[in-house]
């Protein structure tokens, strides 16, 4: 699992992928998820734009992130 650190109240969705190297690009990312690609804590998320908190677990293409 990877842990990524934020400074921040949250993180967007879309950005916390391209931060953790999970994708190259920001069309990347969209298209991940409008495909139902992602996972929030366990459930698909369908907006780039939802906002994570430290502890929330994002999971893609069989890879964990964190954010702490």
């Amino acid at each position: 699992m990877i842990e990524i650190n934020i400074d921040s109240e949250y993180i967007k969705l879309d950005q916390l992928l391209k931060l953790a190297d999970a994708v190259s690009t920001g069309g990347h990312a969209k298209f991940l998820i409008l495909e139902g690609l992602v996972k929030v804590n366990g459930e698909v998320e369908m907006r780039r734009g939802r906002k994570l908190k430290s502890q929330d677990v994002v999971e893609v293409e069989g890879q964990k992130i964190k954010v702490v």
